[in-house]
């Protein structure tokens, strides 16, 4: 199969617009978090003054993404917190996520942040996630699960009123109540084998004569010795060695893919960054689309696409900014 990927260089609020109705069948993306990095892109989501401005620039970006996305198909968004603090050279640990290359201070001095005006107390961790995913079942998606990335390897902080994190979400929204998910693709290996009940004969049923349970054994388990993928994903973290800021791991969006999409599918990402989920997409068989602000780091994702998709496929970058 010819495999093609397209980078759209632009502003996803924007560039979305270009896309046709109903033309992808899965996303997965990791927008940028609130308040945590300067990617030196002019109006660039992540830098409001408040969580509320914050949600409702995320949510036109998903207002679109309804548009082009397939009835039956699904998204998966990863999105970390952030803490309310005054993001200034004098900033404590809380106000920011300090290292993997980033303009940590940068953000403050382009934006800076109230807490009180936003609604929160300096240290107040700032609920974006959630707030979120309320905001975009309000605006009638459907919220089908949250997942936990529990990290083995969480980046070090130096708090000691708190624990240090070690997690973020994965959410899972659709826009309708049926969608296409295929849960055999993403079973994880069962630890016990396949074990029989019956039970309404076991002894402490002696004296029930209800109806509780159906008549007849049940079968727990698969002979296949697979289960049911868990909602708590441990992945490690890991940087792209070409890349100067954050990305997620390949291992953590590979079971969106496999479950959200079949072969020859399109996937998007209106967050493109260094080309993550495209490289996953391309790799197993599927189409991919990538929409990124900047223009540095579409270009970072060109040879990273390239390598994905083969001899036999296609790689463009397309500019739609001025």
């Amino acid at each position: 199969m010819n495999l093609n990927a397209e980078v759209i260089v632009g502003d996803s609020r924007e560039t979305l617009k270009t896309l046709p109705d109903k033309f992808v069948q899965c996303v997965v993306t990791s927008p940028p978090y609130w308040g945590l990095r300067d990617y030196g892109e002019g109006d660039q989501i992540g830098l409001e003054q408040s969580p509320s401005e914050f949600i409702e620039q995320l949510c036109l970006v998903f207002d679109e993404v309804w548009r082009v996305l397939k009835d039956d198909g699904t998204i998966w968004v990863n999105l970390g917190d952030s803490y309310a603090a005054m993001r200034d050279s004098k900033a404590t640990p809380d106000s920011l996520r300090v290292g993997e290359g980033t303009k940590v201070n940068a953000a403050a001095n382009r934006n800076p942040v109230n807490p009180n005006a936003a609604g929160l107390k300096h240290k107040d961790l700032a609920g974006i996630p959630w707030r979120f995913a309320f905001a975009m079942q309000d605006r009638g998606w459907y919220l089908r699960q949250d997942i936990i990335w529990a990290k083995p390897n969480p980046m070090p902080e130096s708090v000691t009123d708190r624990c240090t994190k070690s997690h973020e979400y994965i959410f899972l929204m659709t826009k309708k109540p049926s969608y296409f998910y295929n849960h055999e693709a993403i079973k994880e290996e069962a630890k016990t084998v396949p074990s029989v009940r019956d039970r309404s004969s076991e002894r402490y049923q002696d004296s029930f004569t209800g109806g509780r349970f159906s008549e007849g054994a049940r079968t727990f388990g698969s002979d296949d010795m697979k289960k049911n993928k868990r909602s708590v994903w441990n992945v490690p973290t890991s940087h792209y060695k070409d890349a100067h800021f954050a990305t997620y791991p390949p291992e953590l969006i590979h079971p969106c893919i496999l479950a959200g999409t079949k072969e020859g599918d399109i996937v998007l990402d209106p967050f493109s960054g260094s080309g993550t989920t495209g490289e996953v997409a391309l790799q197993n068989g599927r189409h991919y689309i990538g929409l990124e602000l900047s223009a540095d780091y579409a270009k970072l994702s060109e040879k990273r696409l390239t390598d994905a998709v083969g001899m036999l496929g296609n790689v463009i970058i397309r500019q739609e900014r001025d």
